[in-house]
């Protein structure tokens, strides 16, 4: 009889694991560690980047303003996921699909939706989403992980009509926990759908710690189970994502299928605005040492070493996202006054019976 083998599952799983270190090219004082990862963008695009996290940042303090002001509706913080949310978006193309979370408009505006229409979104108007047909996005998703089924669905139809784009999409370190999540990178696994699915671990769902969502070393590993390339990257290194997201589209318009990217960052502010307290999950000592890891403190050293940022960039950008804003704001406030029927007009593209009915009651009594 042959001498029995001991299965050695502990040390396959430990080899698995050693496979997903973090990738990073800046380090927290700007350098450069990592050389031959170096994304080929040029020094105008290294200065758009950095533009547009700013202006993002500016964007994210107003917002939280005017949601305490009360003259915006939901709203999820987003400083310090903008090298996450920006530098990937920066690696696609117009044609590319975004289908996001709630907390990624800024990767919806820079892709095209008017700043006035994120704020009526926000304010839950219709008029919010109005035209994003032509933008190749889709509403923000407010069920956890529903995005990463939908994205496969999409990146199929991409593959079915042989167009050279792709589907991404974002969700949080929870929504990696969801079953969407698993039978979205499966079915484009199985499929070899051109999707780009994008974990930004913020480190807390909500208040549960990223420790307690799974077993799992990172969330990166995931993507061995549906056969996928994953890749663990730092988060608040905009290179390294950028780099990151570039590699995954490169697969995927050329055939080779999904790829699953987890962006290590922080939330530096609360889930959202709606009661949310971090304080009381979140230690001081615990948000010093994220924020010495800031995307955009880290990122104007690389610049600023090169001759590529100073003050005065820094400024007119601040400036003119505050002008932006507050115009946008505007426009939002000057938008008609929802009414009933305008939201069960744009629920079916055909409505049944029962809506019609409501539909006609509501347009007699707003008549009135």
């Amino acid at each position: 009889m042959a001498p029995h083998t001991a299965i050695d599952e502990v040390n396959a799983l430990h080899e698995i694991e050693a496979r997903f270190d973090t990738v990073q090219i800046l380090n927290e004082e700007g350098k450069i560690v990592n050389d031959s990862l170096m994304p080929g963008l040029t020094d105008d695009e290294l200065q758009e980047i950095m533009r547009r996290m700013v202006y993002t940042r500016i964007l994210d303090q107003r917002s939280v303003s005017l949601n305490r002001q009360g003259r915006l509706g939901f709203y999820a913080p987003t400083a310090g996921q903008e090298a996450s949310q920006i530098a990937s978006h920066f690696a696609l193309e117009k044609d590319d699909f975004i289908l996001p979370g709630y907390r990624d408009v800024p990767q919806l505006i820079w892709h095209g939706l008017p700043l006035e229409q994120a704020f009526l979104w926000s304010r839950g108007h219709v008029d919010g989403m109005k035209g994003i047909e032509k933008l190749n996005i889709l509403p923000p998703q407010i069920i956890i992980g529903a995005q990463y089924v939908q994205t496969a669905g999409v990146a199929l139809g991409i593959k079915k009509r042989g167009k050279k784009s792709v589907a991404i999409t974002y969700t949080g370190d929870g929504g990696s926990s969801q079953g969407d999540f698993y039978e979205g990178i499966n079915f484009a696994g199985a499929f070899k759908a051109p999707a780009i699915f994008v974990v930004q671990n913020n480190q807390f769902a909500i208040s549960t710690p990223r420790s307690l969502q799974t077993a799992a070393k990172t969330l990166a590993q995931k993507a061995v189970a549906a056969g996928i390339p994953g890749v663990a990257v730092d988060g608040m290194d905009p290179l390294a994502v950028y780099a990151a997201v570039k590699r995954a589209r490169e697969r995927a318009v050329n055939g080779e299928g999904p790829s699953l990217i987890e962006t290590i960052c922080y939330r530096f502010g609360p889930h959202t605005m709606s009661g949310d307290d971090p304080t009381r999950y979140r230690t001081e000592d615990l948000d010093n040492e994220w924020a010495k890891k800031d995307p955009l403190v880290r990122f104007r050293k690389f610049l600023e070493e090169r001759n590529l940022w100073s003050n005065e960039k820094e400024n007119e950008t601040i400036e003119q996202a505050k002008e932006d804003i507050k115009a946008a704001i505007k426009k939002a406030d000057s938008a008609p006054k929802q009414k009933v029927t305008d939201l069960i007009s744009v629920m079916y593209e055909e409505l049944p019976y029962t809506l019609k009915e409501q539909y006609e009651f509501y347009k007699v009594k707003e008549s009135r």
